[in-house]
């Protein structure tokens, strides 16, 4: 239904996407693309604002019962100069250019679709170009945006990830810890024998990597220490380790069983010699009380629209995304992604150029169905 259309727009699309894929964007650090967004929209009379967390936000229509498309704009990669963009054998090549700027271009050429055609909303819609998603960005982004929003939103789809991956319906909740050990330390000759900070802490991790995790049929609960750093020289005894440690579940209850296996080997660790300390620096929610109901006439409408326009069925899985928030308010939220794809938060990232057509033709009949008048 919309091939013709988006062949026509095609190349321009395309330019779209390389143009954002150069911009850098940190989690916590996305004014570059928030400010290229924004002047891009009101260049071509779509309205759009900002909130306090860097989200940029097109709403069509007031009132209660809308839905939310999003893409972040955040990558894993600190950079602040230009990223590098190569488009080669029908292939483009660029930190990031999946996920999720090939999302972000998307829902853009769905507004310009829908500001062309002169389309009004049957119901509300919140378009939304939001921040932190990635890493330690800690979702600030659909935070905001739900605690500003939660009364009138009820359903929410985040296009991330590749499309080849399938639907994200299950919520993996986590929770991650900066951890401190400190001791006296001293000199490795003169004051050999006094704990040493770095001994400790892989003691503890140790510990960590003996625990029992929670199992059940249908779950899965994952840890990782994955960052450990300290001391000051070679001949020095460590007098400070820290630790960067994560546990993941898709079940709450195993979530919490997790924080109390972490909280009770911390303070076996914690000694007079070695004082151990936890910060939590990241918390992700599972999903929690959605409306089955409600839900499957959501999956199974974001199922139709790709299972249209690809010919294969859609598989569910579980993943950490935007769609936590949501879902842990009991809103139903689903992600997927419009390109096919691989390499996510490596330098080599890709995608299929091809592919951004399938992505548009899902986006648009997902979107407008229904949606738009």
């Amino acid at each position: 239904m919309y091939k013709d259309w988006i062949d026509e727009h095609f190349e321009e699309h395309l330019n779209l996407l390389k143009t954002l894929a150069a911009i850098p964007a940190p989690s916590h650090n996305e004014d570059k693309r928030v400010r290229f967004l924004t002047e891009l929209l009101a260049s071509e009379g779509i309205y759009a604002y900002t909130d306090e967390a860097k989200n940029v936000i097109v709403p069509m229509g007031e009132g209660p019962n809308a839905c939310v498309y999003s893409a972040h704009t955040d990558v894993v990669f600190p950079d602040e100069t230009p990223l590098p963009v190569r488009e080669e054998n029908g292939f483009l090549y660029a930190p990031g250019v999946g996920d999720d700027t090939a999302n972000v271009a998307a829902i853009v050429t769905i507004l310009r679709y829908i500001r062309e055609h002169g389309l009004k909303p049957k119901r509300p819609v919140l378009f939304v170009f939001n921040s932190c998603e990635e890493g330690l960005g800690n979702l600030k982004g659909t935070r905001q945006l739900l605690k500003d929003n939660a009364d009138r939103i009820s359903e929410f789809v985040s296009f991330d990830c590749s499309l080849d991956e399938g639907m994200v319906t299950r919520a993996v909740g986590s929770e991650r810890w900066r951890v401190t050990a400190k001791t006296e330390g001293g000199h490795s000759y003169s004051a050999f024998g006094k704990p040493n900070a770095i001994h400790r802490m892989a003691r503890f991790v140790d510990a960590l990597y003996s625990q029992e995790v929670p199992a059940k049929e249908g779950s899965r609960t994952t840890y990782n220490a994955g960052l450990i750093s300290g001391g000051t020289s070679i001949n020095t005894i460590a007098p400070e380790a820290e630790l960067y440690y994560e546990y993941r579940s898709d079940d709450h209850r195993h979530l919490a069983l997790m924080r109390e296996s972490f909280m009770r080997l911390l303070s076996d660790a914690d000694t007079p010699e070695a004082a151990f300390t936890a910060e939590l620096i990241g918390e992700r929610p599972c999903g929690a009380n959605v409306d089955e109901k409600a839900f499957d006439r959501l999956k199974a409408r974001c199922a139709s629209a790709i299972g249209h326009a690809t010919g294969e069925p859609v598989m569910g899985f579980s993943a950490s995304t935007d769609a936590n928030i949501p879902l842990s308010l009991g809103i139903p939220a689903v992600t997927f992604g419009l390109y096919s794809g691989g390499g996510a938060h490596t330098r080599e990232e890709w995608l299929e150029t091809a592919s951004l057509k399938t992505g548009l033709e899902i986006g648009l009949s997902l979107v407008l169905n229904g949606h738009f008048v």
